[in-house]
């Protein structure tokens, strides 16, 4: 995965330099549903990362955010995942704490993911099966997530723009004291692999796909694991790119219990 993973941070700096042509200055916005916001940002990094990846792979499969999916990648064992702008609204605010996210699923699991988070000069990357990495203008560091066992010490990463309810209800009966909000769910698990939080749970069927596979890859090699809040294993290259079933991302020492605590929550208020 040497290669793909240098062609994957080369695309997603080269797209970032994009979205920051736009930063902070006056654009339209479009809604492409509730809370769902694009602009030509989003657009013309997604173009540039479809065209690269179908130049450099064309063998490949391609499901990225702003594409119409014609669900011929169903058909192929790689396929990049890809978010051009991964927390649009943070980006349309001005706040630094979106990514251009680019990950690569073989088998239907996460392979590598890179998550540049521009604005803050952090890039995140990692191979599954190797070291996590994070490079800023300071260098590069190795990545790996807390070590802390104890869940009534431990942070919890929530939402900067959205607190959906049953976010706090876990908070309660998990005993959790200390949060930071952040915005993209990229720069959430950027957190997680830091070991600066250790909890990151979205409950809701917002995220899909290409939110997921950059961040769990990097994840994973760091040492943690991401299921759906029921702790299912998530599927990538599927028909309906939806996580139906929320995310739960720990640092793998708690997931399970984090896991239980969430899917008997969630199991209460759907009844």
């Amino acid at each position: 995965m040497d290669e793909e993973l240098e062609f994957a941070l080369r695309i997603a700096e080269a797209a970032g330099e994009i979205v920051m042509k736009y930063y902070r200055r006056e654009i339209a916005t479009e809604w492409k549903g509730y809370n769902d916001p694009v602009t030509v940002a989003d657009r013309e990094a997604n173009e540039f990362l479809v065209r690269e990846i179908r130049s450099a792979f064309p063998d490949d499969g391609i499901l990225a955010e702003e594409s119409v999916d014609d669900l011929a990648r169903l058909d192929r064992k790689r396929v990049w995942i890809v978010d051009p702008l991964d927390g649009t609204r943070d980006f349309i605010e001005g706040v630094p704490q979106f990514a251009v996210m680019v990950g690569l699923a073989v088998d239907g699991r996460p392979a590598l993911g890179v998550v540049n988070q521009v604005a803050a000069e952090r890039l995140f990357y990692a191979t599954v099966g190797n070291e996590a990495r994070m490079r800023t203008p300071d260098g590069v560091r190795t990545l790996h997530v807390s070590n802390r066992r104890d869940i009534s010490e431990m942070a919890i990463a929530v939402s900067r723009s959205h607190r959906p309810p049953l976010v706090e209800t876990l908070k309660e009966r998990l005993g959790i004291k200390q949060e930071i909000s952040s915005g993209s769910v990229g720069v959430k698990i950027g957190l997680l692999a830091l070991g600066e939080v250790d909890i990151y749970v979205h409950p809701g069927q917002g995220v899909k796909e290409w939110d997921t596979c950059a961040p769990e890859a990097v994840l994973i090699a760091a040492g943690g694991r991401m299921t759906d809040c029921f702790g299912n294993t998530l599927a990538y290259n599927q028909p309906d790119v939806h996580r139906r079933h929320g995310i739960v991302a720990t640092n793998g020492l708690v997931h399970d219990q984090v896991v239980a605590v969430t899917r008997e929550t969630m199991g209460k208020t759907q009844k």
